[in-house]
């Protein structure tokens, strides 16, 4: 994994994969299992319900868990609240922008894993956590948007 694709996450990002991890391992894929042996013993499988879905959603599970091990170790765990450089923005960081036109928007740079647009929470890797990174208070960055190139000034820079 290259050093910009690398998989950064904060703490609590790591943790919640973690977590969504044994519960799939340790809960829910052994009830499946348990399910899909119950019906496999009720004869005709062709046509058992239980069986089948059990059978595609197992699958589905085994992806996810193949996934979410992938992901955990190539995961590179980094607390915001200890970046060394406070005045620039960089991973954890939650930013104030401001476009042409004013308009203000505020995001925080996750990992990509943790990643809510909805809520302001933007991947590590995106269009606009690349450009702002390294960026300090009045410092203006372009983004390359699909629908062109945007200007965003940094109004205010903080590390909760």
């Amino acid at each position: 994994m290259t050093p910009d694709k690398a998989n950064i996450i904060s703490p609590a990002g790591f943790a919640a994969l973690r977590t969504e991890y044994d519960s799939l391992l340790g809960d829910e894929r052994p009830k499946l299992v348990e399910v899909i042996s119950w019906a496999a013993g009720n004869g005709d499988r062709s046509e058992n319900g239980d069986y089948i879905y059990g059978r595609k959603r197992l699958r589905e599970i085994d992806r996810r868990l193949s996934f979410l091990a992938r992901r955990m170790k190539a995961a590179r765990v980094v607390d915001p609240a200890e970046q060394p450089d406070k005045s620039r923005i960089w991973f954890g960081a939650t930013a104030e922008l401001a476009d042409d036109d004013d308009a203000r928007r505020t995001v925080t740079l996750v990992g990509d894993d943790e990643a809510e647009a909805g809520f302001g929470r933007i991947g590590w890797n995106s269009p606009l956590a690349r450009a702002l990174r390294g960026a300090a208070v009045g410092d203006v960055r372009v983004v390359q948007l699909p629908s062109g190139p945007k200007e965003w000034e940094v109004i205010a820079i903080e590390y909760r």
